[in-house]
Formats: C-alpha cells, sequence, structure tokens
C-alpha cells in the first residue's frame, strides 16, 4: 500500500512541475491539505458524525496554517535572498533600521510611560486643588464661629451671616456640609437673617443640618487633616480648621461628596478619570481594641467604596493622537477608624491635552519645543535615509562585481574562454575582477597549449605506432639459431634500435644501436639509422644484379665481388653509417652501434662495435666473451674506421645485447649493473628467450620503483641451438 502512494504521490506532483518533494513540510501540507478536503465533506454531513468531522477540520487548518507559514517562509528567503545584493540590503536593513526600531520603541513606551504618569499627577493635583477649596471654605466659615464662641461662650446655637456668592463656590455645590465642635460637643450652625431667600435658607440647612453634625469626632482625627475620607461606602473631600475662643477648642469640619460632577471638574482639560478600589488588599492594620470588636467580613467592607468616573474624552485630533490610559495606587482614609483604604486613579487622556496641559503656562516655548522635536525627528529620518542609500549604493558596488564574476563564470562554463569583465573601479573587487579576467586569459592559453598538447601526443602516438613498425615483429626463420628483441622507451618514443635483418642462404644481420638524446630527435635519427643500415643490407645483395655488364663490355668479376663484400662486412658497413650520419646530422648528434653478421652454415659471428656497451656471449661451459671489437661511436667524427671479429658460437652459447638503459638505472643501492644482469640471466638461462627477457624486464622494474624510467631499454637475445 505505501509503495502505491508513493508512486500516486510521485506521479501527482510530476503532473503539477514538481517531480521531487523538497521534504518532510511539503509532503505533511499535501495529505494534510487532502485530509482537510475529506473532513470537509464529511462535515457537511448531518448528525454527531458531521459535527466531529467539522472540529478535525478546524484542526487540521490550524495545522495546515502553520506548515503554509513554514513553506511560505521558505520561499520567500530563497526567492529574497538567493542573490547577494539583497541579502545585503536585508542585511543594511536589519543593522540600520533594528537599532532605529529599538530606540523608537523605547522612546514610545517611555512616552507613553511619561504620559500616563503625567495624566495622573494632573489628576491627583486636581484632587488636591478641590480640596484646598474645600478648607478655604471650611477656615472661611470658622471664623464667625470663633468669633460668636468668644462673646459667647456657652452659646450651643452659633448664627453664621451669609457671604458673598463668590465665597460660597463650593458651599453652592450639591453635598457640600459644614459641622462644628467646641470642646468636643457639636454645635447647631444656623443661618443670620431668617428673611432670606427660600433657595439659600435650604441650601444652607443643608449645610449645618449634615450627618456630621450630631455624631462625635473620630479619636484619630487631627488639627489641619485634609484628605479623601471613605464613609458609608462613599468617598469625601473633608478637611479639619482648628482654632482657640478664650480657652475653648472649636473644631470644624468641611466636607464636600466626590462624585461625578467632583470628577468632572477634575478631569476637565485632561480625559475621563476613574477612581477605584485597588485589587491591592494590603492596608494597615487598625487599632487592636477596635478590629477585636468588629467581625472579619464588617473590616473587610469598610476597606471598599464604589467605583466612580467623570470626564468625557475629545475625539482625536490627529492621526497619532491615540489613547493614553494610565493608573497610579493611592490610599484614601477610612472616617471611622483613620486606616488607610487602597484605591486606584486611572487616567484615560490623549497627547495633545497632555501637551496643551504642560505648556499651558508658555504657549509659545511649547510651540518651539514641538517644532525642535519635529525637525530633530525629521533630520535623524533624512541621516537614516541617507545612510540607508549609501550602504545600498555600496552594496550595489559589491554585488554587481559578484554578478559580474558570476557571469563571467557561466560564460567560461559555455566554452566562451575570450569573455572578459570590464572593469572600472579602483578597490579589492576590481582587483578580483582583474584577476579573474588574468586567469580566463590564463585558462584559455592552457587549454590553447593542452590542444597543442594533444595534437603532438597524437602525432607522437602515430610516431610511436610507426616506430613499433620498425622494429621486427615476424618470427625469425633461421635453421639452429633463434634471436629475440625487446624495447622500453622512457618517453612516447625511443632513441634506440635493433634490427634483425635476413639475408640468403642462411645469413642474418643483427643491429643494435643507441641514439644520443631522447625523444622526437633521438627517434627521427634512429628511424634515419635504421633505413640506412636496411637500404646498406640490401644493396650488397642487390649489388651483382645492379652491376652486370652490357652484351659488348668486358665483365669485372673482382670489382663487384669488392663491392658487395664492402656492404656485407660490419666494419666497411659501419665506416658507411658513419660517413652518413656525420655529412647528414649535427655535429653533436652521433650514435653507438653494434653490427654483426650471423652464417647458419658455419656458425660464424662476424661483428663490428661502434662504441656500444660489449654484447656478453655466455658460453655453454660458463664462460663469457665480450665483443667489444670494432671502433668509436657513430656519427661525431669523419673517416673513422672499423675492426672486425670473428667468434664461433657452440650449441648452448646466449648473446646478450643491451643498451645502457638496461644497465644504468639507479636507486639508493647503486645502479642495476652488468653483474646483476648476468646473475639473472644465467637463473634463467636455459628457459626460452621470451622468459629470460620478462625476467630481466621484471627485475628492472622492481630496482627503479615508482621513479621515472631514466632511459630507454632495449635488450637484444640470440641462443645458438
Amino acid at each position: 500500500m505505501w509503495n502505491r502512494l508513493g508512486r500516486f504521490e510521485s506521479a501527482l506532483f510530476e503532473r503539477l512541475h514538481r517531480p521531487r518533494l523538497v521534504g518532510r513540510v511539503e509532503r505533511g501540507s499535501f495529505w494534510l491539505l487532502l485530509l482537510a478536503a475529506i473532513l470537509f465533506a464529511g462535515s457537511l454531513l448531518p448528525g454527531a458524525f458531521g459535527g466531529f468531522c467539522s472540529g478535525l477540520e478546524q484542526l487540521s487548518l490550524v495545522l495546515l496554517v502553520i506548515l503554509f507559514a513554514i513553506l511560505g517562509y521558505r520561499w520567500l528567503v530563497h526567492r529574497l535572498l538567493w542573490t547577494v545584493r539583497n541579502r545585503l540590503i536585508v542585511t543594511c536593513l536589519l543593522m540600520g533600521l533594528a537599532p532605529v526600531v529599538m530606540f523608537g520603541t523605547l522612546a514610545a513606551i517611555a512616552a507613553y510611560l511619561f504620559s500616563g504618569q503625567f495624566a495622573t499627577s494632573l489628576a491627583i493635583v486636581a484632587l488636591d486643588q478641590s480640596l484646598v477649596r474645600v478648607r478655604n471654605t471650611g477656615d472661611a466659615f470658622a471664623v464667625p464661629i470663633t468669633h460668636t464662641l468668644k462673646q459667647n461662650p456657652q452659646a450651643h446655637a452659633i448664627t453664621i451671616p451669609l457671604f458673598e456668592e463668590s465665597s460660597l463656590s463650593v458651599a453652592e455645590q450639591k453635598g457640600f456640609a459644614l459641622s462644628a465642635w467646641c470642646n468636643g460637643h457639636p454645635l447647631l450652625l444656623r443661618t443670620e437673617e431668617a428673611g432670606a431667600n427660600l433657595r439659600q435658607q435650604k441650601q444652607q440647612q443643608a449645610w449645618f443640618n449634615a450627618p456630621l453634625g450630631h455624631s462625635a469626632l473620630p479619636a484619630w482625627l487631627h488639627a489641619g487633616f485634609k484628605g479623601v475620607v471613605k464613609d458609608d461606602d462613599r468617598l469625601f473631600l473633608r478637611t479639619v480648621t482648628e482654632m482657640e475662643a478664650d480657652g475653648n477648642d472649636v473644631i470644624v469640619v468641611a466636607s464636600l461628596p466626590v462624585d461625578q460632577s467632583t470628577l468632572n471638574d477634575v478631569a476637565t482639560g485632561l480625559g475621563t478619570v476613574k477612581v477605584s478600589p485597588s485589587f491591592n488588599t494590603q492596608i494597615d492594620e487598625p487599632e487592636p481594641s477596635r478590629s477585636a470588636q468588629r467581625p472579619a467580613a464588617h473590616a473587610k467592607s469598610e476597606m471598599s467604596f464604589n467605583s466612580l468616573q467623570g470626564g468625557t474624552l475629545v475625539p482625536a485630533s490627529r492621526f497619532f493622537d491615540t489613547r493614553v490610559f494610565f493608573t497610579a495606587p493611592t490610599h484614601f482614609v477610612n472616617w471611622r477608624d483613620g486606616a488607610q483604604v487602597p484605591a486606584l486613579i486611572g487616567v484615560i487622556s490623549r497627547p495633545t491635552l497632555l501637551y496643551q496641559r504642560l505648556f499651558a503656562s508658555s504657549v509659545r516655548l511649547g510651540v518651539i519645543v514641538r517644532d525642535a522635536l519635529i525637525g530633530i525627528a525629521l533630520f535623524f529620518l533624512l541621516m537614516e535615509m541617507l545612510a540607508f542609500l549609501m550602504a545600498v549604493r555600496l552594496s550595489r558596488s559589491i554585488t554587481s562585481s559578484i554578478a559580474g564574476l558570476y557571469g563571467a563564470t557561466m560564460q567560461i562554463d559555455r566554452g566562451n574562454l575570450a569573455h572578459r569583465i570590464h572593469v572600472e573601479r579602483r578597490d579589492q573587487l576590481a582587483a578580483l575582477s582583474t584577476s579573474f579576467n588574468t586567469m580566463a586569459g590564463s585558462i584559455e592559453h592552457l587549454l590553447g597549449q593542452q590542444r597543442e598538447k594533444e595534437r603532438i601526443q597524437s602525432e607522437l602516438a602515430i610516431a610511436q605506432e610507426v616506430q613499433n613498425n620498425l622494429f621486427p615483429h615476424a618470427p625469425i626463420a633461421l635453421h639452429g639459431f633463434e634471436v629475440h628483441g625487446v624495447c622500453k622507451p622512457a618517453r612516447s618514443v625511443s632513441g634506440d634500435y635493433y634490427d634483425f635483418i635476413v639475408g640468403e642462404e642462411g645469413v642474418l644481420c643483427l643491429a643494435l644501436g643507441d641514439i644520443s638524446g631522447k625523444g622526437i630527435s633521438a627517434a627521427l635519427l634512429m628511424a634515419s639509422l635504421h633505413s640506412a643500415v636496411r637500404a646498406y643490407r640490401f644493396a650488397g645483395e642487390t649489388l651483382d644484379d645492379t652491376l652486370q655488364p652490357c652484351e659488348d663490355a668486358v665483365p669485372d668479376p673482382q670489382a663487384a665481388s669488392d663491392s658487395a663484400s664492402t656492404f656485407a662486412s660490419p666494419g666497411k658497413l659501419l665506416a658507411l653509417l658513419n660517413r652518413h650520419l656525420y655529412s647528414s646530422t649535427q655535429p653533436e648528434k652521433y650514435a653507438t652501434l653494434f653490427v654483426a653478421v650471423y652464417d647458419s652454415s658455419t656458425r660464424r659471428l662476424v661483428y663490428s662495435n661502434g662504441g656500444q656497451l660489449p654484447p656478453l656471449v655466455l658460453c655453454a661451459d660458463g664462460s663469457v666473451k665480450r665483443l667489444d671489437c670494432g671502433g668509436s661511436v657513430v656519427g661525431l667524427l669523419d673517416g673513422m674506421s672499423y675492426e672486425e671479429a670473428t667468434i664461433t658460437l657452440d650449441p648452448g652459447d646466449l648473446l646478450v645485447a643491451y643498451s645502457d638503459g638496461v644497465t644504468e638505472p639507479e636507486n639508493e643501492f647503486g645502479e642495476f649493473g652488468e653483474d646483476r644482469l648476468l646473475a639473472i640471466i644465467r637463473q634463467h638461462q636455459n628457459q626460452p628467450l621470451g622468459t629470460i627477457s620478462s625476467q630481466t624486464m621484471r627485475a628492472l622494474h622492481s630496482w627503479i620503483g615508482t621513479a621515472e624510467q631514466p632511459d630507454d631499454i632495449t635488450l637484444v637475445l640470440a641462443r645458438q641451438l
């Protein structure tokens, strides 16, 4: 089943031009999308099964959103950040904008905190100003009360004169209350004139009939108290004024309820102000005696009050004129026992309102500060944009060089070796482009040399093939005598030479030579020597036919015999070859050559050695003969003559002729040498000549090791049967 799914998946993605999935995320997205489609079809069914499929469908959609987000991020990174230019631009953005964003965020947070703290401070200050007005009102009423008690210390009712309308700004507010005590006893307060208008009488009677007028003062109350108190689940602005009248203590308490109208005054020009109980229930412990007398539930209710809100938030004047909400903890006083009641003052305002309140005393200074801040912000924005543009320009200079290098590498890959990068700047990237141009030129030159080398190698292969054809390959058919030769060039072609020339009546000419130098020049000279030896050798055989006289001429047998013997004699043949090489090659070119003529009818070997290493004859009785009769090298000096020598080969005798490439190879133990060569040949003397040759070559390769073959190796073996 899994194989079928795999084949289906491969076929589907091949149809979608995605023959190979990237990874598990794409595979999971594909199968999850297929599952979501199936679950969507199932959710259309009625009943519990449809609801179950609907729930699974929602879960699969959530997982799909996560997987698609991963795939989208991969696609975006691959598309956006593939080029170096985009990577550098994104890097510049991260390096340049990240500090700006962090600084802006920090500044915004600091501004928000400052605005909120400033707003709550304004609300608390406005509340304190209301307390000051309540105190001033209480102090204003305390003066006539004290004056009356000085005149009549036993009075229990005090008549208060009427004040100007401006003095009653707080007293006219709804709920204002005024109470007085003399030596701890409450006093009855009333108006001075009964004929006052009804509104004012009722209002002042409300002042004097307040609940505080007939209750005792709390024990914790002290002179000069001013604050917000909680009394019967309500909040009041209360102040205490203490005065002395002829030894009597007079205490006047002024009280104004904290309601929506009060908070409206506090929130004027600020926004919305809300006073609510704090979430913190940690309060000061009351006196033990009083706390022990109240139940725990009643003590908890003493610390709570109803939330109040006042003021209206104006609409935003600008797009950035957002709402600023902030709270500040404070505490009020419980009127009964003096305990602290935790509370929160919350303010909802706007930056423009706070700005107007901050610079209310100097509008001109506020405008200057605002314009200065805007100017600084614009200057910073301009600097940031300039820095970003400079970074983009620098990145483009970098990426243009990289793009040029990339395009140049693509041109080189297509085979356009003549392509060069246009260099205009003088920097490290320009130096890199110049280096690339130099490298491309070097590659073009090297490829040209490579093609030339391949051409030369091809020609050398042809030359090697031609040279191999110069060496004898067919078996030599000679009665009672077998020969074998091998040549291993140090390079493609060899400067060594050996040849077997079979003549008439069982005569064999054997030649082995070594051309000075190596390589092509030596190979060419070797070919010339090969052709000359064969030409001179065949000339002696055909001389009789070419020298036949006419019918009327008198024959000269002696002249014909002398000419034929010249080409048949190894010494005279070497002299002819010396004259030929001397006249046709440079002075420094020469060859060493050993030439021998073997007659199978007499088993006689006539030879002459022209500077070649003396061949060895390993006799059947174990002795060794050196064939060193002859003369100097061939082709170096003109007019050279070469001696001849004759030996008779007995059955079992083995002729070994070799070039210096056989005995001169060296390693850490010295040269291979003639003694080691003789030892190997003696060890395999009775084996076939091919076996002797292969064993000798194997020993030479083992002696040379991994080093390069220093010279051409040529070995010729002949055995008398």
